[in-house]
């Protein structure tokens, strides 16, 4: 059923129903209600006043009274408990008794209870009524009055006012009717209009409900159904953009945060774009403000060309430019190295608008890069170069020197007794000193050679363009080693930590121009010229000769076989007899041999000095003690030597050793003598090195029981204080003045000397080296009472013993 229909079939039953409800009002209830309500008026004033819902002063005002009443209101008043008029709606009435006012019945108030008495009059209608208190006694009276002339002129108008009205109210329900059906059309309307404008303003989910399913409930459907489909693509459309923001805000995110600088341009070299980091090193609080600049704006103006040849390449070939280096500084004056990347920048069709670049801090890298460099080619402490880079230098000076036909020279130099000076002051004022002669060299050698340290001690120098001519090549080497010579030699001044010292140095030299030469040939060559100079007594100058290295390849050759008769067993101790006045023997001292399977013997003193050279020294020295401690313990079951003491020369190198004393210790345990029967000579060189750490060991070592004996006396530097301090038994005088002791007067008074001066210590003395009863007579007279030479034996195997 349409709309329309509907709405006139709800008019014709509304007007049915009104007619037939206004007729049997206006003939059973109208006239009797109107009366009824105007007392249900006065009694409900009446009441709301008594119950305090009104005010009692309501009474004098007339129009509010008129209204709560609904009728004419003529007038009131409220009479207190006195009897006085305390409201009314005549002033004159005010606070006179209202026995005293001839409007005021007395019998009213008499007569007067709590509910409310009507008393008709002459078109009136007058309510009273009594107000009490809750014990029953009366607080004040409400007296008011109205007009009945017009409800009685309504009574008489009800006939034809109630046909009017029906007439009317048939109108009035009519319009009212077809305003409704209207409000109906027009509110479904305006609810779809609002649903709609929620869905134009962004709410897709808001639907227009259809309660009919009438032509505007098709249309409300209709619209529904176009909705849901707008929302499906705005959704997506939605979607497909968020996920496009999102694909954009992490992409910016990643320029933003990524440890890179990124900047584009447009065609016309002006910036469009580009991260913070950019703008900082440009000198700029954000990107914004780098904007429409080009590069001939920033900092790096005089790099700008180089740029700008750059992104004119990249956008005209449309081949990118990876990797660039460049070196350039920020806003703030840093130094960075820079790694440079430009590819095209292109738009949707493919077209190249400007230029895309990408650059990375490589600072840190390069710096490493340099550390590296600098670890591998040069020397941490001194900054020279080191070794591998020496080498590489020389090899290109002996190809400059055959390219060239002219000569070049190599230097080597180490200090003299720069180990004394670690071991004794400790490797920071070694490394101070090792600093301060780096600098001294390469003062000295200046713009005409390089300078490096080999390792240690060593450092290397080297020399080009010296001329064809040998002599004056010769010359020119000769002259800058002595120069190097002499400012070493300088004493060195370390104010920072209080000290002073003095040190030399010994330079081996060779020149060199033959192509035959090698840069490992010339190593050697200048290794066997230091090793000459050190062996010449130090401080010196040594140039290489052919007759060096043959010297130095047999050195090598028997430290190869020094070594080897260690491990083979081709060493062995002869022991030589040491006696006292009577010829009786005290002891024996050890004395190593050398005794090659398929050889001659070798002296020792040949191979004692390469072992000390070579560090052989230590294990030798190891073996030599525990031999000798096991002699000592295979005589105690000999009755005729278990009073023996057996001396054991000891190496200053070895006595240096810090665990001297527990390696002497452990032998003594090991071998379980007695170690009174162990005595230790040591030459005068320990005393060159720290005499407080040479007492000391010797101390820890004579708590132990074993005996000290000073040998080669005389021929060192020694000093009475050094001799008083140090707990030695026992000196010996070298052979060298004994042998000579009767032809020799200064031989002869040093020998006295040393015989005196032992007395007065109470040191007991041995001379060594007698060889004739001669020398014997003239040492005994003179108070010596220990000996040791060929004149009482020989020194011999133990089985010959």
């Amino acid at each position: 059923m349409s709309l329309i229909a509907r709405v006139a079939i709800l008019v014709v039953g509304v007007e049915i129903a009104s007619l037939s409800t206004l007729g049997w009002f206006y003939i059973n209830q109208f006239s009797h209600e109107m009366v009824k309500r105007t007392h249900t008026s006065m009694r409900r004033v009446g009441e709301m006043i008594a119950t305090d819902q009104l005010p009692i002063s309501v009474i004098s005002q007339k129009k509010l009274m008129q209204d709560l009443i609904g009728e004419p209101y003529l007038g009131g008043v409220v009479i207190g408990g006195s009897g006085h008029v305390i409201v009314s709606t005549t002033p004159e009435y005010l606070g006179r008794k209202a026995s005293d006012i001839e409007a005021i019945k007395s019998d009213w108030l008499v007569r007067a209870k709590e509910e409310m008495r009507f008393i008709p009059g002459a078109s009136t209608l007058t309510a009273v009524q009594a107000v009490t208190s809750s014990s029953g006694d009366a607080l004040y009276h409400l007296v008011f009055t109205i007009s009945s002339a017009e409800l009685d002129a309504k009574k008489t108008s009800i006939i034809l006012m109630g046909v009017a009205g029906s007439v009317v109210f048939i109108l009035l329900t009519s319009l009212v009717i077809v305003y409704v059906a209207h409000r109906l059309i027009t509110r479904r309307v305006k609810a779809s209009l609002k649903v709609l404008g929620k869905i134009k303003n962004g709410a897709l989910q808001e639907r227009i409900p259809v309660t009919y399913y009438d032509e505007i409930g098709q249309i409300q459907a209709g619209i529904n159904s176009m909705t849901d489909e707008l929302a499906e693509l705005i959704g997506k459309s939605r979607e497909d953009a968020a996920e496009l923001k999102e694909q954009k805000d992490l992409l910016q995110s990643v320029i933003q945060t990524a440890p890179i600088r990124v900047f584009w341009k447009d065609r016309d070299f002006r910036f469009i774009g580009c991260n913070t980091r950019f703008a900082e090193d440009a000198g700029y609080a954000s990107p914004e403000e780098l904007v429409g600049k080009t590069d001939y704006d920033m900092i790096w103006t005089e790099l700008a060309e180089q740029i700008r040849t750059d992104d004119i390449a990249v956008m005209d070939s449309g081949i990118p430019k990876i990797d660039r280096e460049c070196f350039c500084k920020t806003a703030g004056g840093k130094s960075l190295w820079l790694s440079v990347s430009k590819v095209p920048l292109r738009d949707n069709d493919g077209q190249i608008i400007g230029v895309l670049g990408v650059y990375s801090d490589i600072t840190a890298k390069k710096q490493a890069e340099d550390d590296i460099r600098n670890l591998a080619y040069f020397d941490p402490l001194t900054s020279l170069p080191n070794r591998r880079l020496l080498m590489d230098h020389l090899e290109e000076a002996l190809a400059n020197s055959v390219r060239h036909k002219q000569y070049a020279a190599l230097l080597m130099l180490d200090l003299d007794n720069f180990k004394d000076l670690n071991d004794s002051r400790g490797h920071g004022i070694g490394d101070l000193l090792l600093c301060e002669v780096a600098k001294r060299i390469t003062d000295s050698v200046g713009e005409t050679g390089t300078v490096g340290r080999f390792g240690g001690d060593e450092f290397v120098v080297i020399i080009e363009m010296l001329g064809s001519d040998e002599s004056s090549a010769t010359r020119q080497a000769m002259k800058v080693a002595e120069r190097i010579r002499g400012e070493i030699a300088r004493k060195y001044v370390f104010e920072s930590v209080g000290f002073s010292h003095y040190t030399t140095s010994s330079i081996g030299v060779t020149i060199f121009k033959e192509e035959e030469n090698s840069v490992e040939g010339l190593i050697k060559q200048v290794d066997v010229a230091l090793y000459q100079a050190k062996n010449s007594g130090r401080n010196t100058i040594r140039f290489f000769s052919p007759v060096m290295q043959t010297e130095i390849e047999e050195r090598a050759r028997m430290t190869m076989g020094l070594r080897r008769a260690l491990d083979n067993g081709e060493l062995s101790l002869y022991y030589q007899p040491q006696v006292d006045s009577d010829g009786n023997r005290v002891g024996a001292e050890a004395l190593l041999r050398w005794l090659p399977e398929h050889g001659a013997p070798v002296s020792p003193a040949q191979f004692i000095p390469l072992a000390e050279d070579s560090g052989l020294i230590i294990p030798i020295g190891n073996w030599v003690m525990a031999q000798a401690c096991s002699q000592i313990k295979a005589w105690e079951d000999d009755p005729d030597k278990n009073q023996l003491v057996i001396a054991v020369n000891v190496s200053s190198i070895q006595f240096k050793q810090k665990d001297f004393a527990e390696q002497v210790s452990r032998h003594i345990e090991r071998s379980g003598i007695d170690p009174g029967r162990l005595k230790l000579e040591l030459t005068e060189s320990v005393l060159l090195s720290d005499v407080n750490e040479t007492v000391k060991r010797m101390q820890e070592i004579k708590q132990l029981g074993v005996s000290f004996s000073l040998d080669d006396f005389g021929t060192g530097f020694s000093s009475l204080a050094y001799l008083k301090r140090l707990p030695l038994s026992q000196l010996k005088i070298d052979q060298g003045f004994v042998r000579d002791i009767l032809n020799n007067q200064s031989d002869a008074a040093i020998v006295c000397a040393i015989l005196a001066m032992s007395k007065s210590l109470g040191l007991e003395v041995i001379a060594e080296g007698v060889e004739t009863e001669a020398q014997y007579d003239f040492l005994f007279e003179r108070g010596c009472r220990h000996f040791q030479g060929y004149f009482f034996g020989k020194p011999l195997p133990i089985d010959q013993w």
